[in-house]
């Protein structure tokens, strides 16, 4: 137990005999490509939203008022729900398509949900850069937010389930890399195309997210589906093929037999949405549930979609705010690839508490400066100051980075068991595309109602959320996938108290046995 009864790391866990091998790589880096066109829907939508030949032809009104002098606040330049929508439909459109995901995920597979994904986004990509209207781009955006419901919920599934236990947490983080790595692109894209003349550099910008959109298709159609997968859907031989193929050893008959039995017990769930209610569930849910809350509530989505936008307000110039926005991609690479090394190492808690200091005192010190500094209708952001909000802005992009931006997709895709493990991905997706939406939507207006206290929003739930991990979040390091409810659950101070009696629960020899609450 951890002092003061917090929480409880993971005890010695069961490792299964596995490789490191070529296929398991090659299947993970083609899978996470769906982070990559996320990342970089995120980053363009930003970018375009900035740009004067893009404002003037969709958003006429935004436009004229950027040009107009003393008429609005400096923080409600931009405030207009139909530029909002633009960027929130993707997320909106993303929520239900994930109940449709959760049904092929598990009926079709992991490998064909990413490849339905695929399609998806390709269409979108055509709306988007063909559009001649608003309601043309929406409709491009809303094919593209059916690619991300489905993505989001098939990928870190697939990586989760593909990866040897010891490796799972970076190679699960390599969707959330990808993620940053798409958001870099999109900057760069953007401050290139800014700079083309003729008014159409905002095509390119969303015409060049078919590079992403390919490369998801053309990787779902080469990957293996996962053994749980094809054990789930009663294709046993062929999982225990590929398992043999993944592991790269033929001593898989302790992890198979695990497989099976999950499988088994998965298959007397009839109705996986309504058996996420039972109280034995809920410990996961709730989990996943507040992750996917708390991760919107750093302000990382309004920041990342309004990046170029909000260093315009505080009084950077167009190109100036683009290059920032460039910087602030690049700070968001690098600071995942550190969660890569680190996540299976220090753990899950540590990272996030951490961050959750480091996030807290950069927005907190964002908001005195900005407070000070830039007022409604003049700003005397120095040039000094305006480089040390960026670095503030950098210092929280990469708290978050290598903490509640991966982990927030990890930690939930490892602790369901099989029986409602795309159910819950499902929820996982739909709460965190439900919140994306909703600050994507209100951000702007925030930022024009709260103005500088808007960082103070958010940092009060930084210090929420660190809280909740402190007390209320277990360690999933190096915890085989499907023994996280005896292993996890059943020895965290207040979750086990939801362990029924008769929950089978694996034993790390491919048997199961009953567990028991009570002992604890």
């Amino acid at each position: 137990m951890a002092g003061g009864g917090f929480a409880v790391a993971a005890p010695g866990a069961s490792q299964f005999e596995a490789k490191i091998t070529p296929i398991v790589i090659l299947s993970c880096i083609m899978a996470a490509t769906g982070g990559l066109m996320f990342g970089y829907d995120v980053g363009v939508s930003g970018g375009v939203t900035s740009m004067p030949d893009f404002l003037n032809k969709f958003f006429p009104v935004v436009y004229r008022r950027t040009l107009q002098k003393d008429l609005d606040s400096n923080y409600c330049k931009y405030d207009n729900q139909g530029l909002q929508l633009f960027t929130s439909s993707l997320y909106l459109a993303g929520l239900t398509a994930t109940f449709f995901a959760s049904y092929t995920t598990r009926r079709l597979g992991r490998r064909l949900t990413m490849l339905i994904a695929g399609v998806f986004f390709i269409l979108g990509v055509v709306f988007n850069t063909a559009a001649q209207d608003l309601a043309m781009l929406i409709i491009g955006r809303i094919l593209l937010g059916c690619g991300v419901g489905f993505a989001n919920q098939a990928v870190p599934l697939f990586l989760s389930e593909i990866a040897p236990t010891r490796i799972r947490g970076g190679l699960n983080i390599l969707f959330q890399l990808n993620v940053t790595i798409g958001i870099l692109f999109a900057n760069l894209v953007n401050y290139g195309t800014n700079k083309i003349k003729g008014g159409w550099g905002w095509r390119l910008s969303l015409g060049l997210a078919g590079i992403p959109a390919l490369l998801l298709t053309l990787g779902a159609l080469m990957v293996v589906d996962t053994p749980n997968s094809l054990i789930e859907r009663g294709r046993h031989e062929e999982g225990k093929e590929v398992l043999r193929k993944i592991r790269g050893t033929d001593n898989i008959e302790p992890e198979y037999l695990e497989l099976v039995e999950a499988s088994r017990v998965a298959k007397e769930v009839k109705h996986p949405f309504r058996n996420l209610l039972k109280r034995r569930n809920r410990p996961q849910l709730v989990i996943a549930m507040s992750l996917q809350l708390f991760q919107q509530c750093t302000g990382i989505n309004a920041i990342m979609f309004y990046a170029p936008v909000l260093f315009n307000t505080v009084g950077f110039g167009g190109d100036a705010s683009l290059y920032s926005a460039v910087i602030i991609g690049a700070v968001n690479v690098l600071s995942t690839c550190v969660s890569i090394y680190s996540v299976d190492k220090l753990g899950r808690r540590m990272l996030l508490l951490e961050a959750g200091v480091q996030m807290f005192l950069s927005q907190t010190a964002i908001a005195i400066i900005l407070g000070i500094k830039v007022k409604d209708h003049s700003e005397n952001l120095s040039h000094g100051f305006a480089i040390f909000v960026v670095i503030l802005v950098c210092t929280f992009i990469s708290a978050f980075a290598w903490s509640w931006g991966p982990l927030g997709w990890l930690i939930p895709s490892e602790t369901f068991p099989l029986e409602t493990r795309s159910a819950g991905q499902s929820v996982t997706v739909c709460i965190n595309l439900l919140f994306t939406f909703v600050i994507a939507q209100a951000f702007l207006s925030m930022l024009c109602h709260f103005k500088y206290a808007i960082f103070l929003f958010f940092s009060g739930w930084v210090l929420v959320m660190s809280l909740f991990v402190l007390f209320l979040l277990p360690e999933t390091k190096n915890v085989p996938i499907e023994e996280m409810t005896e292993k996890v659950w059943m020895q965290h101070w207040l979750w086990k108290r939801f362990m029924d009696d008769d929950i089978p629960v694996a034993n790390g020899n491919g048997a199961f046995k009953n567990g028991h609450s009570n002992g604890f």
